[in-house]
């Protein structure tokens, strides 16, 4: 298994990302009408698994995303930073830039829809303290209705990577830096992930928790980890046992997928397959475009369903052709404007960062003095 530095992408990920979100793209476009009312005479079949399973690939960015925050945090098990509140602020702007951008256009897609249709799925017009709680990621604990489709999740990430850090911080705080640092570590976030799987997972109402979800990115985490090990495969077949128990206790679909996403992650890392994912050519180019702009696909997917639907029903088209072909257009307009999105705002998230970064680290300066 070749060394990566940290920041370097793996091909094969990028995949998994690409597929996850176009995944949730066509979950959104069957679930929300009424395009996907129409379209649903041609194929009920396809129309109903996406509308009711597509949703699962969420567990796939939630495995990948605790094994990457494992990768940048603790490549070898022990936290590398110093400052974990500073690693706080990095990672809530990272999510938020364009999250907030996001939220923004949703707001005006939301206004033309209402103008142009009447549907469930459309948000009301916001008020200052829905959109304030949006913006510090406790909507969905504050039981505030949600401005955009799908962003339960940003919160959520959010959390996960807290819980994560704070175990981590935790571990290092018992040990210092030693090598009995990564042992402790290693087992806190085990035990949270057997809370999780065997309790907290199993009772949706803790889903506005990160503690319902950390089952799967706590796997993610671990997986990292157990996959540079002498004997990865046994301790990959322990992360497996683990889960299983949980699935014969409750089994739930979403914890079966997540298993396998973690079981791919690690042995596409053992075998060094996840460095060199062998497709190649126009294929490999698109899997990892695709990949890269997957979050602003996410961020921008609902908005643009919004107002295609509405489009639709405004112009008083009322046939499965034109139902599926409305689809279809939307589903291409949903990764046009991810790609938009990703080249004028979190491509530049960075950018960004330093400029609202730089004002606090001065005044900070300041005040040391």
């Amino acid at each position: 298994m070749s060394a990566q530095k940290i920041g370097e992408r793996f091909p094969f990920i990028d995949l998994l990302k690409a597929v996850g979100s176009q995944l949730i793209v066509l979950h959104h476009l069957a679930f929300y009408g009424p395009m996907s009312d129409f379209a649903h005479e041609l194929a009920p079949a396809l129309i109903e698994w996406l509308s009711d399973y597509a949703r699962i690939a969420v567990q796939l960015f939630l495995v990948v995303g605790g094994f990457l925050a494992a990768r940048s945090l603790a490549p070898e098990g022990i936290l590398r930073s110093s400052t974990p509140l500073s690693l706080v602020g990095r990672r809530y702007l990272k999510l938020v830039i364009p999250y907030l951008a996001a939220i923004g256009i949703a707001i005006v897609c939301s206004a033309i829809a209402r103008a142009w249709m009447t549907h469930d799925s459309i948000p009301a017009a916001p008020a200052v303290l829905q959109f304030l709680a949006h913006a510090l990621l406790l909507h969905g604990i504050l039981d505030i209705d949600s401005l955009s489709g799908g962003v339960w999740y940003v919160a959520i990430d959010f959390q996960l990577f807290l819980l994560l850090l704070g175990l981590l911080w935790l571990a290092q705080q018992v040990a210092g830096r030693q090598a009995s640092a990564a042992r402790i570590g290693a087992a806190l976030v085990l035990a949270l992930v057997c809370a999780s799987l065997y309790f907290f997972n199993r009772d949706a109402g803790w889903d506005d928790w990160g503690l319902y979800f950390f089952g799967a990115y706590g796997l993610g985490a671990l997986t990292w980890w157990a996959s540079a090990r002498p004997r990865a495969l046994l301790w990959l077949g322990a992360l497996a046992l683990l889960v299983v128990g949980a699935l014969l206790v409750d089994f739930r679909s979403r914890i079966e997928v997540a298993l396998a996403v973690a079981l791919a992650l690690g042995l596409a890392r053992r075998s060094g397959s996840i460095e060199n994912w062998p497709l190649g050519g126009i294929g490999g180019a698109l899997a990892g475009y695709f990949g890269k702009i997957s979050y602003s696909v996410f961020l921008l997917n609902f908005p643009v369903i919004l107002v295609c639907n509405s489009a639709f029903a405004h112009f008083g088209y009322a046939d499965p052709v034109a139902g599926a072909w409305g689809m279809l257009a939307c589903w291409i307009a949903c990764n046009l404007a991810g790609a938009a999105f990703f080249n004028l705002v979190e491509n530049r998230t960075r950018e960004w960062q330093a400029r609202i970064v730089q004002p606090f680290s001065a005044g900070w300066r300041l005040i040391s003095r």
